[in-house]
């Protein structure tokens, strides 16, 4: 039976990524569209009783809010609803804007350092535990990945396992120690058509802290990354021991 997936956003009405968002973990996880159900976290939480009520939890990108910021809506209630998946060890597999929120709310740290700016297609180095870890492990130890951040982690939670690393990004992945809890700064979900979409879509955003010369030159930087694309179906794989005769629509 395939997995019903809970997916948090964080996208503006009338954002076109919010559709596109979904269908890309729709994709990547090989589940039809009608398994991932979307949630808006900006009208707040679910409960966790809601969560509860399908196999896993996944949560997405933003496209105009920021963890170091706090400047989601009921920024409070989300860190509460996620220390409770936490602590219950709910199937999760947290992306981005995702990893960030989970990183907070159990006890990390996350600035905001456009310095470091990642936008587009990346090199990445799994750690020693990455290289054994039951999800990341099916990478190579070196491997492409899709980006799209200034924010990023300088300390993660005690309780968890370091996974990845990029240059200017020590902190790429962690995994919740003896939880079926996942999460990627980078974005598995999309390949990098997708991503430099993505970041078309948003390029006004990005107007504000990149020149004309480095956004031409981000345009360039999407290259593909097939191995990440797999990331989220073995999330599935190893979770749920659920492997589709399809592709997902």
């Amino acid at each position: 039976m395939p997995p019903k997936i809970l997916l948090l956003q964080v996208r503006n009405p009338g954002d076109p990524v919010r559709a596109e968002e979904r269908q890309s973990f729709a994709h990547k996880a090989r589940l039809d569209l009608d398994h991932i159900i979307p949630w808006d976290l900006l009208s707040g939480p679910p409960s966790m009783q809601q969560v509860r009520q399908y196999d896993a939890l996944m949560v997405g990108g933003s496209g105009d809010y920021y963890v170091s910021k706090q400047n989601l809506p009921q920024f409070s209630a989300i860190m509460e609803l996620l220390q409770e998946v936490a602590t219950m060890g709910h199937p999760t597999f947290a992306s981005c804007f995702g990893f960030q929120l989970l990183v907070k709310a159990l006890g990390g740290e996350i600035i905001y350092d456009v310095e470091q700016t990642e936008v587009g297609t990346y090199p990445l180095t799994l750690t020693p535990n990455g290289q054994q870890d039951e999800v990341l492990g099916a990478l190579p130890p070196d491997f492409c990945a899709q980006l799209g951040r200034k924010d990023r982690a300088t300390v993660i939670p005690p309780d968890s396992i370091h996974l990845a690393s990029s240059e200017r990004c020590p902190y790429q992945s962690i995994r919740l120690s003896g939880k079926p809890v996942w999460a990627t700064q980078f974005h598995p979900e999309l390949s990098g058509a997708e991503n430099r979409q993505r970041f078309q879509r948003y390029l006004n955003g990005y107007a504000s802290t990149m020149t004309p010369a480095e956004r031409a030159t981000a345009l360039e930087r999407f290259k593909d990354s097939p191995e990440t694309e797999t990331l989220i179906s073995r999330f599935l794989k190893v979770v749920f021991d659920y492997e589709p005769n399809g592709t997902g629509r």
